[in-house]
């Protein structure tokens, strides 16, 4: 890392010093009362916020800096007055904040195309519009115009103080972005800055960031063969460039510092079939290494015909304690999203949401998190209301089906109805929606759901537990285990002791267990297969968590697995939290076995390696060849979490001194110190493998 890097990253990320030049809005109130008062609808509201915002954000260079744009404004007015939100939300569905959030707009139409040309063709639109008499069209267009004026016009005074603080090179390069297409490569990473930016002043959230080393390859490599600057240069504009993503994150909405969705997709193979893992897709690897900080979260796609080398790439990461790059595996994805419906060349461009979901750029207004189906709670309503009743563990399982096929159902029929806030802005990015001045709050060419699956280890290891003992061993009847899980195993604790520690586990390559997960996963693809959502998209199963680990547990008595009452599930894909598993490779066998093309929502096998494990160079390239096995035997995603118990745990009586200890929550990397204790306390609980 240069010295100029350094101290950049002191200056943001450590002491936090451009954080004084913060302003908050008299009255972040006040704009909503205003919309309500004089009846302005809700895609003007929307224009009219944004431009606000970007008039009332104050340019600010800083020492050194290279790519500007740095947020002052803290807050983001908010659409609608509480009453008018009372009153959305008792008529339609209204997804999180209700702002379009979790896709990944296409920033090539933006970026190859300059703002000042895509005026022009928004201007021959609104004229055509307004010829053929369709008003509304025309006011449309109108607004993003404005939109793009109000972008130039903050992007001018940027420049005006860049000439006044003697920063020619910032002066020089916002002469000609965002009006016109970059030339090279430190344009496109200052343009992509500023349209990203723009993003978050408009209220979207989880902007995510895609394919950065496809779109963005071209304009390094064609610099380095002009030899306008060599590979160090470019790995400093990176890193600076990294760093930006960093500087405003505590702005971002999310569940927990965090957790804001700047997540960047790396290699994977193009259209041809090639692999597009390049020299930008290193360098990149390169700079999260150096820099260690959180933002962009970094995934890998890997298939068949990935080298060892890059996984060797990935693991380097890891070892640092970054809680990513994420694995995504092509050759499961691909096949799974076409078997969906997506085209070809639409599936082998996709891209990762907020976490791990998987999305299309530019094509997709997918909701990949809309809801969440427990397997834990359809064991649990099963063994309540049909264990006594069943004569035979088949039987039984019956009724655990249809409580999926139940929940699946009533899932479906509450997220009908949608409305999501107009975005004008991001509507610029998404396909078809100006030639059609349709914004893509309103659809696009995909429209599908997603639904998490949580508490899969929980109810394999419930089910097998069931089948072995209630029905193959008869060693607790029926009654009795009903019994005993009314009571949290109060009185029980023999029995709670078999069943947590003597039952087969999903993770130990046990037929037994396994084969009842893939049984599971396979019942709830089928519980959504055929059904259509409000907006004529389909329903995708994931194997994914989010927090409802946590938030499926608060009405879940005790399990079959002896898991106590109040005890939290497994994150995503992984073993329950205190299953005894043989070790890693034992997990991805057992993880490995489920035909994971019909669950391809997304939710990564999530696997916590002791940081010992890293020590040696021989364990390193263990660890990559332990990822690349668990792709190869038809594994879909993976996560990996560096860590260490104790650690962890002297960080939460001593945070001061930890201040930079990073960890993997769900979907994202965090800074540990700055979690919430449940989910704090949830790591700590998961298993420290080692290899």
């Amino acid at each position: 890392m240069r010295e100029r890097i350094r101290k950049m990253r002191d200056f943001f990320i450590v002491r936090k010093e451009h954080h004084i030049f913060r302003q908050t809005p008299g009255n972040p109130g006040l704009l909503a009362a205003d919309f309500a008062r004089h009846h302005i609808p809700a895609t003007d509201r929307s224009a009219m916020r944004l431009l606000s915002v970007l008039r009332q954000e104050t340019p600010v260079l800083f020492p050194e800096e290279r790519i500007v744009f740095t947020r002052t404004v803290r807050t983001i007015p908010e659409l609608f007055t509480p009453e008018e939100t009372a009153e959305l939300k008792s008529s339609y569905w209204i997804h999180e904040r209700g702002d379009v959030s979790n896709i990944n707009a296409d920033y090539t139409r933006l970026l190859y195309m300059g703002l000042v040309p895509k005026k022009q063709e928004l201007e021959i639109l609104r004229e055509r519009f307004a010829a053929s008499g369709q008003e509304e069209n025309a006011h449309y267009i109108t607004l993003q115009i404005q939109i793009l004026d109000g972008i130039l016009e903050l992007t001018h005074r940027y420049r005006v103080l860049a000439l006044q603080q003697g920063n020619e090179a910032v002066a020089e390069t916002l002469s000609r972005v965002p009006a016109q297409p970059p030339r090279n490569f430190p344009e496109a990473l200052q343009m992509f800055r500023i349209l990203h930016f723009v993003m978050w002043c408009g209220g979207n959230y989880h902007n995510t960031i895609g394919r950065f080393d496809q779109y963005m390859y071209p304009y390094l490599a064609k610099d380095l063969e002009e030899g306008l600057y060599n590979e160090e240069d470019a790995l400093e504009l990176l890193e600076e460039f990294f760093l930006t993503f960093n500087r405003d994150s505590d702005l971002y909405p999310g569940m927990q510092q965090g957790d804001n969705g700047q997540s960047i997709v790396l290699g994977g193979r193009c259209e041809s079939g090639a692999d597009g893992f390049n020299l930008l897709s290193r360098l990149c690897l390169q700079a999260s290494l150096e820099l260690k900080v959180i933002d962009p979260k970094i995934n890998l796609r890997v298939h068949s015909d990935t080298p060892l080398e890059t996984y060797r790439l990935g693991t380097e990461l890891t070892k640092q304690g970054l809680g990513f790059p994420q694995y995504s595996n092509d050759d499961i994805v691909i096949p799974g999203l076409t078997n969906l419906g997506y085209a070809p060349a639409d599936a082998c461009n996709y891209a990762v949401a907020a976490c791990w979901e998987f999305i299309i750029p530019g094509t997709a207004m997918d909701i990949p998190n809309i809801e969440a189906l427990s397997f834990a709670k359809a064991v649990a309503d099963a063994v309540e209301n049909a264990l006594e009743g069943s004569d035979s563990y088949d039987a039984f399982y019956r009724r655990v089906r249809e409580n999926i096929y139940t929940q699946s159902e009533e899932l479906c029929e509450r997220v009908k109805n949608v409305y999501l806030y107009p975005a004008p802005y991001l509507s610029l990015m998404m396909d078809g929606c100006c030639e059609n001045a349709r914004d893509i709050s309103l659809g696009c060419r995909y429209n599908n759901y997603g639904i998490h699956g949580t508490g899969l280890s929980t109810a394999a290891d419930s089910l097998a537990a069931i089948r072995k003992f209630v029905f193959e061993e008869k060693k607790v009847s029926a009654a009795e285990l009903k019994k005993a899980l009314k009571q949290d195993f109060s009185g029980y604790e023999q029995l709670c002791t078999l069943l947590r520690y003597e039952a087969p586990k999903f993770g130990n390559n046990d037929d037994y267990v396994d084969e009842i997960a893939s049984l599971l996963l396979a019942d709830f693809a089928g519980a959504l297969k055929g059904k259509k959502n409000d907006r004529g998209g389909i329903f995708r199963a994931g194997t994914g968590t989010a927090m409802y680990y946590l938030w499926h547990t608060k009405d879940l008595p005790a399990s079959p697995d002896g898991r106590h009452q109040g005890e939290a599930l497994g994150c995503n894909y992984s073993p329950s939290l205190f299953s005894r598993c043989k070790g890693p490779v034992s997990i991805i066998r057992s993880f490995a076995k489920p035909d994971l093309k019909e669950t391809i929502n997304g939710g990564p096998l999530t696997l916590e390696l002791h940081d010992t494990v890293f020590r040696t160079e021989e364990s390193t390239e263990k660890v990559a060849l332990l990822v690349k096995s668990f792709m190869d035997l038809g594994g879909h995603q993976l996560q990996l979490n560096a860590v260490n118990r104790d650690t962890m745990l002297d960080a939460q009586k001593h945070p001061e001194h930890y201040r930079n200890l990073i960890v993997r929550v769900w979907g994202w990397s965090g800074y540990f110190v700055e979690l919430d204790k449940e989910y704090q306390d949830h790591i700590i609980q998961r298993m420290e493998l080692a290899m």
